[in-house]
């Protein structure tokens, strides 16, 4: 039985399996089920919301549709971001929170992420049993083509789509956003003013493109907003935190103190400082952790990152007596970490960063909070909060592949593998993994030389595109 949810929920090419209509119809019905019986008969409460893709409203309908028919009572936050959705399952309080985005992908993906009362994702077992009664459906109705069904095609007319957009933006989804938004700017900002900063933010046309303003405003910063007119398409593309060259230019520009970039569903956020100089998550942990360190609220002095996080993370986290744990690539790994250490702040090199003490789930607009109030209550302009962390040259490339065979289980590529560590030695680091949401083979190297390293990064990746490169 193929495996459907990845570290990050069920993903794919919207419309196509199982991201068509028929498919998310049964995966709805399958939540809403299993929260039922969990509830014990009680009808299930679930909480929705998307990103601004074109597909979101026909994917939310359809997931509805199905939980609906189990009996679950579903209400809409509308267009709201993955971590507002995590929030809001926690406050009413709901059985489970949906939300259907792709993150950082482009607009022709789209995804379905399930949220326990908690604010963590669903639990490996429910997703299990979800994905069986999708098989089991599926089983039944092999006779029909389900790859773009009805639901999930370029049929969908334009006035249903507007027709689901006005009905999940009425009132009462604007009421949850308003809770959501009171939220920040109450309680997690709380006493946090931004009087006399300029702040430029890169919406990146997602999930974020009224709400990071708004909040912004709110704090009393002067805002500058690019990217936050979506159409549908233009989600992540040339923009936000997958490219930051128009942030960049706009705080150089404007002479602007901050800017943030965050992805389509705002999970994470990456910075650029007054000098139009790239903040990454691997600084954002190191501006972080030095400060909950110097007031004496690093939870045992120790810091969570994942294998991705650049040495010189590492390296300057030690020089302050401050110990990295790594784990494997992904959020729900950094946050099995943190509760199991007690640690105060772990995150991604990607700019995904978790508070667990004030939420379960990354949220790009408290990162950013976050690193304003450090800027705020030291009185020190972000670049000069960075200093101390030097970042060794890395490298990483993508290469698409068909199929995720084991590396060393694919002669040509260990071979590789192993000359490029012999080369690096003790001066840098190889690190060979899968895309655990897209069909990717990553290849990255660090190391003191970047022409080096280069050179490295592509003979092996030429390796992976010869061995097991999609056609």
């Amino acid at each position: 039985m193929k495996k459907l949810f990845g570290t990050d929920g069920m993903r794919g090419e919207a419309g196509s399996f199982p991201l068509d209509a028929a498919t998310v119809r049964t995966a709805g019905r399958s939540l809403a089920a299993r929260l039922s019986s969990a509830a014990h008969g009680r009808a299930a409460r679930i909480v929705t919301g998307r990103d601004t893709r074109e597909s979101g409203a026909w994917i939310e309908r359809a997931f509805v549709e199905g939980a609906r028919a189990a009996g679950a009572s579903c209400e809409s936050a509308g267009v709201i971001t993955t971590p507002g959705v995590a929030f809001l399952t926690r406050m009413l309080p709901a059985d489970a929170g949906v939300v259907v985005s792709a993150s950082h992908n482009p607009f022709h993906d789209n995804g379905i992420k399930i949220f326990s009362p908690t604010g963590r994702k669903l639990d490996d077992a429910t997703e299990r049993l979800i994905e069986a009664d999708i098989h089991a459906e599926r089983g039944k109705n092999e006779s029909a083509a389900l790859t773009k069904d009805e639901g999930g095609s370029a049929e969908t007319t334009k006035a249903e789509e507007s027709a689901d957009a006005t009905k999940a933006d009425d009132a009462p989804a604007a009421e949850l956003r308003e809770r959501y938004l009171d939220y920040l700017s109450g309680e997690v900002a709380d006493g946090l003013r931004l009087e006399g900063l300029s702040v430029v933010v890169d919406c990146a046309n997602g999930a974020a493109s009224e709400l990071a303003p708004a909040l912004m405003s709110r704090l009393g910063a002067r805002v500058s907003a690019i990217n936050y007119a979506p159409d549908g398409r233009n989600i992540n593309r040339d923009c936000g935190s997958l490219d930051m060259s128009g942030l960049r230019r706009r705080v150089l520009e404007e002479d602007a103190h901050f800017g943030v970039a965050f992805d389509g569903d705002a999970d994470r956020a990456l910075f650029v400082d007054a000098r139009g100089e790239l903040v990454d998550g691997d600084a954002t942990l190191w501006v972080l952790a030095k400060h909950l360190a110097q007031q004496g609220i690093l939870g045992g002095g120790r810091v969570v990152a994942t294998v991705m996080s650049n040495i010189g993370l590492e390296l300057a986290l030690r020089s302050r007596g401050i110990e990295l744990l790594r784990t494997d690539v992904g959020d729900k790994y950094v946050l099995e970490e943190l509760l199991r250490t007690g640690a105060e702040v772990g995150g991604e090199q990607s700019g995904h960063i978790i508070f667990p003490r004030v939420s379960l789930a990354g949220d790009g607009l408290i990162t950013a909070l976050s690193l304003l109030r450090v800027m705020r209550e030291t009185g020190q302009p972000l670049h000069e909060l960075t200093e101390g962390f030097t970042r060794y040259p890395q490298v990483l490339i993508n290469v698409r592949v068909r199929e995720k065979s084991p590396f060393n289980e694919v002669e040509e590529i260990a071979r590789c593998a192993r000359d490029t560590e012999a080369k690096l030695g003790a001066r840098g680091r190889l690190l060979l993994r899968y895309s655990g949401t897209e069909p990717l083979a990553r290849v990255m190297i660090e190391g003191p030389e970047q022409n080096e390293i280069e050179r490295l990064a592509d003979a092996l990746a030429s390796v992976i595109r010869q061995s097991l490169g999609a056609a």
